[in-house]
């Protein structure tokens, strides 16, 4: 497997590389910014690029932005982003299309090789690497992002109903329940949505409109 290593620390980068080449892969080419990376992957066409987040001039997200374009212009090349935090909204740009051939680790988990080897081979062959405290803040953000992820199934054909213009009594004959079910479910629609009653508001098609916004 044909790997190019991009990050600003020689030293982080040098160990990268005695590791993987140690573990029988081929490191074609280092890089120490984003610039020279892209340059890199265009003339080697790794299975897969390893990129640090931050890179120079500006240590923000010149790795991030590096990695997307990757993903955009070689499809057969496989990005392995290595973070030295949980950056959720870096995280979520570049799993926003799918995340075949995408990995997000964090640079601790370097120490652990037979895991981030692992890692490496699963991204340079087309499939994903996630960390696990990064897949457990991105569904704690989508949870907080989303606001029918506390919808439960039965609310959510409640709420569906009510959504085509259906009279509590109607949604309980299609659902061949009681009436009171519904209303409970309404109610609790209504909770979970932080809908509280106002004279001003009507809560039904506050509720509708949530959920066909969402």
């Amino acid at each position: 497997m044909r790997v190019v290593l991009a990050d600003d620390s020689l030293l982080l980068r040098e160990g990268l590389a005695r590791l993987l080449e140690d573990a029988g892969m081929d490191v074609v080419a280092q890089a120490a910014d984003a610039e020279d990376l892209l340059r890199k992957v265009g003339a080697h066409k790794p299975d897969v690029a390893i990129v640090d987040v931050r890179m120079p001039p500006t240590h923000t997200d010149e790795g991030l932005r590096a990695a997307v374009q990757i993903r955009e212009r070689f499809s057969n090349t496989g990005v392995l982003v290595l973070s030295q935090y949980i950056e959720e909204s870096y995280a979520m740009e570049l799993l926003s299309d799918n995340a075949e051939g995408v990995g997000y680790l964090l640079k601790d988990r370097v120490a652990d090789l037979d895991r981030f080897v692992d890692a490496v081979k699963r991204v340079g062959e087309g499939g994903s690497a996630l960390d696990p405290e990064v897949v457990s803040r991105l569904l704690g953000r989508r949870r907080r992002e989303d606001p029918l992820a506390e919808i439960s199934p039965r609310e959510r054909e409640v709420l569906a109903l009510m959504a085509e213009g259906r009279s509590n009594h109607a949604i309980a004959s299609e659902l061949v329940v009681t009436e009171r079910a519904v209303e409970k479910h309404v109610t609790s629609i209504f909770s979970k949505l932080d809908l509280p009653p106002t004279p001003d508001d009507h809560r039904r098609v506050l509720a509708v409109l949530t959920y066909l916004k969402a």
